[in-house]
């Protein structure tokens, strides 16, 4: 390669103890070592990266730093025989912009191991449209439907429905054919989770005024990303033998309940984790998300905002006033 700088978004630490973002010029050079060098296409926003980029020591311990859990492109460079010049790959979780420089850069330079090439059907955009967020979802449902979810167990419940992780939910699950009850604090955004697949759209007070230990069987299934009130009152309404998957604590990361919902109803409380899922069932979400799973609207629940846009979302997602998705456009 000829030419050895590019630019990324860098957090640094001011003197005033407050923590910076902007685009710098960096050098290949500069990059962590990795068997896999790949040219950024797009990136995608996640609620780490914003933890990132205020300094939070529990994602990323040391800066000068890049976020970016999510990363698609092409291989510029490999020393790893699964990976070649040219081809189409996804980066995603792991060390990815927490402790490694991560995807909101032209470059990054990480273990092959970290790596999955495109599978068909879904390009290095497609790819960000989803990120992480629409990995979680898709984990998230395939577990539901693992634990024997049908079209008939019941609703869906979605919490944190405008969220990334959530609106992918519901629009995932309403291509798959299952009804969707999506939960919002947002009464306008209503007519948008209608128009992505919800069948019903509820506020946070029906799952949160209850102080019973149980109420009536309403759900099929929950996918959680809320965590606190939500997912303890979404366990009380939880069908007999039904599965609640829980990947989220922007509510809050408590859970008072009690124990009857799981002894009296059979409920399976499952978490979930994108970060070091191994590869083998990672691959096959992205599989089903590249096919039966993508939805068609994928594009509306995708705000396209390019590098230099990025710190402003950033305070946008950590003020909870993000709709949808933010896909970063990495090339100008």
């Amino acid at each position: 390669m000829r030419d050895t700088s590019f630019l990324a978004l860098v957090v640094e630490e001011a003197e005033s103890g407050e923590y910076v973002s902007s685009i710098k010029t960096r050098s290949i050079d500069d990059l962590p070592a990795g068997e896999v060098l790949v040219r950024v296409a797009y990136s995608a926003l996640n609620y780490k990266d914003a933890l990132s980029s205020i300094g939070n020591k529990g994602v990323t311990r040391r800066y000068p730093h890049t976020p970016g859990v999510d990363a698609a492109g092409t291989v510029a460079a490999s020393e790893h025989p699964d990976f070649a010049v040219g081809d189409e790959v996804i980066v995603t979780s792991y060390d990815l912009g927490m402790n490694t420089d991560g995807g909101l850069s032209q470059y990054i330079r990480v273990p092959a191991a970290w790596v999955i090439k495109c599978p068909a059907g879904l390009g290095p955009k497609e790819a960000m449209m989803f990120g992480t967020a629409g990995l979680t979802a898709g984990m998230m449902i395939d577990r539901l439907i693992s634990n024997g979810l049908t079209r008939e167990s019941g609703p869906v419940l979605v919490t944190g429905a405008t969220g990334g992780v959530g609106s992918l939910a519901v629009a995932i699950l309403g291509k798959a054919g299952y009804p969707v009850t999506a939960v919002t604090g947002k009464a306008e955004a209503a007519a948008f989770l209608k128009s992505i697949g919800a069948s019903e759209v509820i506020g946070r007070e029906r799952l949160t005024e209850s102080k019973k230990p149980m109420d009536m069987m309403l759900w099929g299934g929950v996918i959680d990303v809320v965590g606190g009130e939500m997912l303890a009152g979404a366990i009380k309404s939880t069908c007999y033998g039904g599965t609640v998957t829980c990947a989220g604590l922007v509510g809050s990361p408590e859970l008072n309940t009690t124990v009857f919902p799981f002894i009296l109803r059979a409920i399976t409380l499952v978490g979930i984790d994108s970060g070091e899922c191994p590869m083998a069932p990672r691959a096959a979400v992205w599989r089903k998300l590249a096919d039966e799973w993508k939805p068609d609207c994928l594009p509306s629940l995708t705000t396209e905002i390019s590098l230099h846009e990025v710190a402003e979302k950033l305070r946008e997602l950590l003020a909870g006033k993000a709709k949808g998705h933010y896909l970063v456009r990495i090339e100008e």
